[in-house]
């Protein structure tokens, strides 16, 4: 199997990459990162085949950079649509092929104070599709809209929305990390931006990892959901992280800090048919504090 990976040095990239290696798939990784190129060039130039590509190069940085940089964000629509045009392109050089969206392409108003709603692939219709989360979630939803169109030139889409990944090696401008570096320190008050009430569903990132490829080995069309189902608040996750640290502190929210959409929480019902999530949240916050 030769796959093309572009943004193979970030933080799905990079564990896809090693699983892909342990698989014996031959892998070309592209990242600005180590100077192995530059997807934009790549798609508009290149004609190699691949039996399969991956594309997970993007314009990410957790929700300060969604907030605070939408038009460097919005760089991800470049991405997604000289990608589907490469698809395009090279359809009879590349059958089959990822798109990674994300749980910010489903409408804002689904996930608002109140009852969690756990959001289902048929939640985002691409007739009356919602406002998004921002440029971020908007460039998502357009990513899967063009799938549909390098669909029907011939390669076989695979489109996934992961919910909230995390790992012992995530950059600390995510959530998760940050907290784990806050507890590291035994931070007395703990910091917690927003009221610290809204949820999110974490998957690990091994998780996320073994879903994309039993995705791909079962032909998965999507879009399908990569996530565990499990609502946790912020608050929630300062108790766990804490606690397996070892101590109690004061929790000090930061009402004026990004917060994000309210509730953002799956329905894996589609994932489960293919994929079985094996790490627990507290397993994950053992494996990030003792890393």
């Amino acid at each position: 199997m030769h796959v093309l990976l572009t943004g193979h040095r970030g933080f799905v990239g990079r564990h896809l990459h090693a699983a892909l290696d342990a698989r014996g798939w031959d892998v070309t990784g592209i990242d600005l990162a180590d100077d192995s190129g530059d997807a934009l060039d790549f798609f508009r130039t290149d004609d190699t085949r691949y039996d399969l590509a991956i594309h997970c190069a993007a314009v990410v940085g957790g929700r300060a950079s969604i907030d605070g940089s939408p038009l460097g964000v919005a760089t991800n629509l470049a991405l997604d649509s000289w990608y589907m045009r490469w698809l395009a392109r090279t359809r009879t050089r590349t059958p089959r092929a990822v798109y990674f969206s994300s749980s910010a392409a489903y409408p804002v108003a689904l996930q608002q104070p109140g009852e969690v709603r756990r959001l289902r692939e048929d939640d985002i219709d691409y007739e009356r599709p919602g406002r998004p989360d921002v440029s971020y979630g908007l460039a998502k939803l357009t990513g899967e809209q063009l799938c549909q169109y390098a669909e029907a030139e011939g390669t076989r889409m695979t489109v996934l929305r992961p919910f909230s990944g995390y790992g012992e090696d995530q950059d600390e401008a995510y959530p998760f990390p940050a907290f784990i570096r806050r507890a590291k320190q035994r931070q007395d008050p703990f910091e917690i931006w927003g009221d610290g009430s809204s949820t999110r569903d974490w998957i690990h990132i091994d998780d996320l990892v073994g879903a994309t490829i039993e995705a791909v080995e079962w032909g998965i069309a999507g879009p399908v959901n990569l996530g565990t189902g499990r609502a946790t608040s912020f608050n929630e996750l300062a108790h766990l992280v804490t606690q397996a640290a070892g101590y109690t502190p004061q929790l000090k929210h930061l009402p004026a800090a990004p917060q994000g959409v309210y509730h953002r929480v799956c329905d894996p019902t589609r994932m489960l048919d293919f994929y079985q999530p094996r790490v627990t949240l507290e397993e994950g916050i053992e494996r990030a504090l003792n890393a």
